[in-house]
């Protein structure tokens, strides 16, 4: 969270994956960094239900975050309806690469 504070982010916090949902459908997310992980709903269906909730004409980022660096691990999210991966501990680069990646996609959204 504070590298993306750092990084000029505002930032909302879910303490599970049902709360996240409840965010996202409240609006004004830009992009989501979910954590595949969590308790009462985990991060791959709290990923399915935003995407299920999503518009025909609206695709918010949904960045999976998880300890597990496991290919199969990197599918589930995929499959999920997330669009990029990244292992835990995240490195600043690689945070600044999908920041760089989708903040043009949601600048033109």
């Amino acid at each position: 969270m504070a590298m993306l504070t750092r990084s000029g982010c505002a930032v909302d916090t879910a303490g599970d994956g049902e709360a996240a949902v409840h965010h996202y459908l409240a609006g004004g997310h830009a992009m989501v960094f979910m954590d595949m992980q969590m308790p009462v709903m985990d991060g791959l269906e709290a990923a399915r239900r935003i995407r299920a909730a999503e518009g025909p004409d609206r695709h918010v980022p949904i960045i999976a975050l998880t300890a597990n660096a496991f290919a199969e691990d990197q599918q589930a999210s995929l499959e999920a309806g997330m669009d990029a991966f990244l292992t835990k501990p995240v490195r600043e680069a690689e945070l600044r690469a999908v920041l760089e990646r989708f903040g043009k996609a949601v600048e033109d959204a």
